[in-house]
């Protein structure tokens, strides 16, 4: 080998540090991952997917069901009295006649379902999307719907029967509706 040649070799590492160098790099990404996704991984493991299913006239009542998915779900006359539904999806779910009193749906994805003749007396409804949702004859005294996505239609019709104080929250019905 000439001096030129040896020259440029010098200064580069050894094929073996260079292996070992990405291995330590691709073993403390790995790492950083699964520390990043862990607290997911725990939310994950305390929900249950109920998307399509029947469950007419169950009872849920006082169960912590965070981050549960009820989408499509059919929740006709069920009880959810008291249960936290907090970060659920909801979307296209069938709630007819269901008690939701004193349930906690806040920032849940509730577009497309059908509320009709639902209890949600005293329920927290804070910060959630329920868009194009229906809530004919529903019960809504004590309600908090403050920070809602609600359709205009369906505000006015709540807003004819809207009356009462979450006992939780100290907002009126009426309020957290923009009703005047």
């Amino acid at each position: 080998m000439t001096n030129a040649s040896q020259k440029g070799t010098e200064n580069r590492p050894s094929k073996k540090a260079g292996k070992r160098l990405a291995i330590g790099i691709g073993l403390l990404i790995a790492l950083f991952a699964w520390i990043v996704d862990l607290p997911s991984a725990i939310a994950q493991e305390n929900s249950v997917n109920y998307t399509l299913t029947e469950l007419h006239y169950r009872d849920f009542s006082h169960q912590n069901l965070e981050g549960t998915s009820f989408a499509g779900a059919d929740l006709r006359g069920a009880s959810f009295r008291g249960a936290s539904l907090q970060g659920s999806i909801l979307t296209k779910a069938a709630f007819f006649e269901a008690d939701l009193t004193g349930a906690n749906l806040s920032e849940t994805l509730a577009d497309r379902v059908v509320f009709d003749g639902a209890n949600l007396t005293n329920a927290i409804f804070t910060n959630a999307i329920a868009s194009r949702s229906r809530f004919f004859d529903t019960t809504i005294t004590g309600a908090d719907f403050s920070g809602v996505i609600l359709d205009t239609y369906q505000i006015s019709l709540m807003c004819q029967r809207a009356d009462g104080v979450n006992p939780v929250t100290g907002v009126s019905t009426r309020d957290s509706l923009g009703c005047r």
